[in-house]
């Protein structure tokens, strides 16, 4: 028997582009965590120890993705991604060069200048969010995040212990200056890397900008675990906006720290969450992801809470580090949910929905700590832990993310192990009780004309199927599509390694199978019975007679759009008569009005 060999987790470091974009994140992360300490140092310096100055200038820093997230998202999906990344980062490196020039003549240009720096990374980071799937294959994205990761928040230990130190023994100039040179390398890097272009053929113009927005935010809209995640980021933004704010004047009123020993505890964050990192580019498939993030948000609310009640330093720098260390499950795995579930066409548009989301819900929590010039410190830190706890709670609930991890492992193991497509019999003819089930579960359908019933009970077959069945195969023609009647089948597809991933399950009143049915491609998935099951088997010759009925074809034609907003185009092995940008059309339609059907379990 021939022996799996298992790749290594950091294998994904031996492509040129990944290793370039990871080198050039550690510099530059280890630069912006040196400025982002250090503006922070001045500015509470300055003010003569405000909380709110302090809140302020976390603030200048995020509301810029108000403005311009969502439209940079449009242009980052029409542009050279390559080039745009160049030019943010030296522009950057001008702005943060700056700080220390004009900063003298008014603390007014330390905000002006933050808000100019982060009003250009708007543009950088959905870019940046949209090549780093190309960099590294499906099988080593997560590895290719937690790697990220490490290199992002490693430096940011780095930056952060680099910028306590120089506040206390050097001129707090040196940090912009070498911030600077960090762009400049950061930008070095990416001028090596090699980038796919994306296709645009409509010139940019309002319109055109206007309609690129709503076709993203509609992607983002119709996909369960993306609009799960979107909502679970703005209680969780609210927190972490918080906790940011506040820990620099909870280490110096209530913990009587030194500035020093506050850097230590931001360093020893950045250190915990550098170490769990490392431990997730072996061990994240070992759970689902949505499992990693309601654990995650579940222990940084406890840690928090410990926290808010501390009184010696040494201890609270070792509760800091735990928190970073719970910190990483959750964004680690959020990205790589939100990398596999998202088509290259629309990432900058979803990942700028995300940066404004998270960034103004973050500005939300950052305003509030200006509260604890009024309130206890102490007990603005425990509400935020409170909140974060709550989210790891939730999270168990929301499609997409807390399926349970037995449901999931047993998901997958049917669709590893199920037989091929053939044993699953001609069945018996459709009867008029069978069409009332189906009309009962669609009730869409309940406009039905009298000829598309009668080409039901013509053509279609009703089929009762074991558990562990596999109806339909990714990559094979299908000529039929199936309507469940009873019981429950898991979608996934493979990533060529033999590895799955579970799409969605499927109960009495879905679908599938109408993809390939309709336009000769494919099959999308592999379809797998989790429990016997009754199907209607509609033929491909019947479903499209049936598409002139308008119930009908607006019921499926809505789901198609939902289903090609999961799957790429390039992911179609072939799409006989329907032409390729009708089909992307088709995909990034907006969504038909909801019809009152049962939602899926």
């Amino acid at each position: 028997m021939a022996l799996t060999v298992v790749p290594s987790p950091f294998a994904v470091l031996r492509r040129k582009n990944f290793a370039l974009m990871w080198t050039g994140q550690l510099v530059s992360t280890s630069g912006s965590a040196l400025t982002s300490l250090a503006a922070s140092i001045l500015v509470y310096r300055v003010t003569g120890g405000s909380a709110m100055s302090v809140g302020l200038m976390l603030m200048a820093t995020a509301a810029p993705s108000l403005l311009l997230g969502l439209v940079a998202g449009v242009f980052v999906d029409r542009s050279d991604r390559r080039r745009m990344m160049i030019a943010a980062d030296l522009l950057r490196a001008v702005l943060v060069f700056l700080i220390p020039v004009l900063v003298p003549h008014g603390i007014v240009w330390l905000y002006v200048i933050a808000m100019l720096a982060s009003a250009v990374g708007q543009f950088f980071d959905p870019a940046y969010e949209s090549v780093l799937p190309e960099a590294a294959p499906d099988e080593e994205l997560a590895a290719a995040n937690s790697l990220m990761a490490i290199s992002s928040f490693g430096s940011t230990a780095i930056g952060f212990a680099a910028s306590g130190l120089i506040a206390g023994r050097y001129p707090i100039e040196y940090a912009f200056y070498l911030d600077a040179l960090s762009f400049l390398f950061s930008a070095g890097c990416i001028l090596l890397i090699k980038v796919r272009k994306l296709e645009v053929k409509e010139s940019t113009s309002v319109a055109v900008v206007v309609n690129n927005l709503k076709s993203g935010l509609s992607f983002l809209l119709k996909s369960p675990v993306l609009r799960s995640i979107f909502m679970l980021s703005i209680p969780v933004a609210i927190s972490f906006g918080l906790a940011n704010s506040l820990l620099l004047p909870f280490a110096t009123r209530a913990l009587h720290a030194t500035t020093f020993e506050y850097g230590i505890q931001e360093g020893v964050t950045s250190v915990g969450f550098v170490i769990a990192s490392l431990l997730m580019v072996g061990y994240l498939n070992r759970w689902r992801e949505g499992q990693w993030m309601a654990i995650s948000l579940a222990g940084m609310g406890l840690c928090a809470l410990f926290y808010s009640q501390l009184n010696l330093v040494s201890v609270a720098i070792g509760v800091q580090m735990l928190s970073g260390f719970m910190n990483a499950p959750y964004s680690i795995a959020r990205r790589v949910l939100v990398q596999r579930n998202t088509i290259a066409e629309v990432r900058g548009r979803v990942a700028s929905a995300y940066f404004v989301t998270s960034n103004g819900f973050f500005l939300v929590g950052m305003a509030a700590a200006g509260l604890a010039d009024m309130i206890d410190v102490r007990l603005l830190y425990l509400l935020g832990g409170l909140v974060a706890g709550a989210c790891g709670i939730w999270a168990l609930s929301l499609p997409g993310i807390g399926q349970p991890a037995a449901e999931w492992r047993r998901a997958l193991a049917l669709l590893r192990s199920a037989p091929a497509v053939g044993g699953l019999g001609a069945g018996r003819a459709a009867q008029p009780a069978d069409l009332d089930l189906l009309f009962g579960l669609l009730p869409s359908l309940a406009g039905l004309s009298r000829a598309g019933r009668d080409q039901i009970m013509l053509k279609g077959r009703v089929l009762e199927v074991e558990a562990g069945a596999r109806l339909t195969r990714a990559g094979e023609a299908g000529d039929n599509a199936y309507f469940i009647l009873s019981g429950k089948a898991v979608a996934g597809t493979a990533n060529g390694q033999g590895a799955y991933r579970s799409l969605s399950a499927m109960t009495a009143g879905d679908y599938f199978g109408e993809i390939a049915a309709l336009t000769g491609a494919a099959r999308t998935a592999d379809v797998v019975t989790e429990e016997p099951a009754r199907l209607l088997q509609v033929p491909a010759e019947t479903l499209r007679a049936m598409m002139s009925e308008p119930t009908f074809a607006q019921m499926v034609l809505a789901r198609m759009s939902e289903r090609l907003a999961r799957t790429s185009i390039r992911d179609l092995p072939r799409m006989a008569g329907v032409d390729p940008q009708d089909a992307r059309e088709l995909r990034e339609a907006p969504a038909v009005p909801p019809q009152p059907e049962p939602a899926p379990a």
